[in-house]
């Protein structure tokens, strides 16, 4: 027994618990068969079938994960030295990544209070003669106000360029996050709804950009069109690297896409359960819980709740973790972090991004999880909060 484990509670509830269908092994087991490992076979497009068909994305991409999606959509863009480039400094690091390593600055906008989304308000001000893109990212799977955003990127020439890291399965009035924008990226790593361990995808919506989405992804070449019989060699065409996961990955997705629709129902009667629970503790203005807008369909990535103003949320999380629960906090605000300051730029106070980032707990959430355990979680939080 390890030393302190008997301070653990036997029912402890776990933050996150990835979610296997059971073929997972026996489709990468087929593709060794199959004498296929590397990237791009049957696996793999069946993968780009289901989110083309799903999304209704010109064209679907594997990748690495959604970082080297977002890094691929930078290249594609040809994103350079001294563009800017518009986002959320409540965001994973990636966001911002991709493009500062195409030397570009990230402008960092403040995010709205109902969803923590980028606040659609404020991007038109913060667009200069340097902008190239904007970068809604959907925080939680729920869409950011995409018909605005839309609108100010056509009247001032710009791509938009969808973090959909959290969106797969979500959707903005009927169409599918990642397919909205010019370009998107959905993430299929193990903390996500639909998992491949590690893995995102590239969504081109344009189909102009496609053909030069393949060759940068294929390391610069026409490798894929020399496959289709298009042309009778394939030789090195444009800038590029190598964005292919193996067909192992690509299987053990397969598995998981096939699920998808039942992985999704399950998350959503989670968090509908957790939102029924919680409601008691919310009237009592000791936490306010998420808020989906009507045109947004989410897939019930996270569950979360914002605590009141006054609450120590150290003493939430101690609190939960000595009862077995592991709730976690999420972002540190780009535009207040050591690179974050160094390679980009805030647009205004940012005072929603710097306060609501302190107050947001993360509750357990995963397919499987039972009404018991997330009784317990709720029947917790409220002694700790009412308490």
């Amino acid at each position: 027994m390890d030393a302190g484990s008997e301070d653990v509670p036997t029912d402890f509830v776990p933050f996150n618990q990835p979610y296997a269908t059971g073929k997972e092994l026996g489709y990468a087991a087929e593709a060794q068969r199959g004498n296929h490992l590397s990237g791009d076979g049957q696996f793999t497009k069946r993968c780009h079938r289901w989110i083309e068909e799903r999304t209704g994305c010109a064209k679907a991409l594997l990748t690495h994960s959604c970082t080297s999606a977002l890094d691929l959509a930078a290249l594609l863009l040809d994103i350079k030295s001294g563009d800017e480039v518009i986002l959320p400094s409540y965001t994973f690091v990636s966001t911002a990544n991709a493009f500062v390593l195409r030397g570009a600055v990230p402008v960092f906008v403040d995010i709205r209070e109902d969803t923590l989304n980028i606040d659609e308000r404020l991007i038109e001000e913060a667009i200069t003669p340097r902008t190239r893109a904007i970068v809604p990212v959907h925080y939680a799977g729920v869409s950011c106000e995409m018909d605005s955003i839309l609108g100010t990127a056509e009247r001032h020439n710009l791509k938009v360029i969808e973090d959909a890291a959290q969106g797969v399965m979500a959707s903005y009035k009927s169409r599918a996050l990642g397919a909205i924008g010019n370009l998107g990226s959905f993430s299929f790593h193990e903390t996500k709804n639909v998992i491949s361990g590690e893995g995102g995808s590239l969504l081109v919506n344009d189909p102009k950009l496609v053909l030069r989405a393949e060759i940068m992804r294929e390391k610069g070449t026409d490798r894929g069109r020399f496959f289709r019989g298009e042309v009778d060699k394939y030789t090195w065409q444009d800038v590029g690297s190598s964005f292919l996961p193996s067909e192992i990955t690509a299987a053990f997705l397969w598995a998981q896409l096939e699920q998808a629709e039942r992985i999704t129902a399950g998350r959503l009667a989670n968090w509908n359960r957790y939102h029924e629970m919680l409601a008691p503790i919310e009237q009592r203005g000791a936490l306010r819980r998420p808020i989906v807008p009507p045109d947004c369909q989410h897939n019930g990535h996270i569950y979360y709740i914002l605590l009141n103003s006054e609450a120590d949320r150290q003493r939430v999380l101690d609190g939960l973790k000595q009862h077995g629960i592991g709730a976690v906090f999420h972002y540190v605000p780009l535009h207040s972090s050591p690179a974050g300051k160094r390679f980009g730029r805030a647009h205004g106070e940012l005072s929603l991004t710097t306060s609501l980032s302190k107050r947001l707990v993360r509750l357990p959430m995963w397919f499987g999880l039972s009404e018991a355990q997330q009784q317990r979680v709720c029947d917790v939080v409220r002694t700790i909060l009412l308490n």
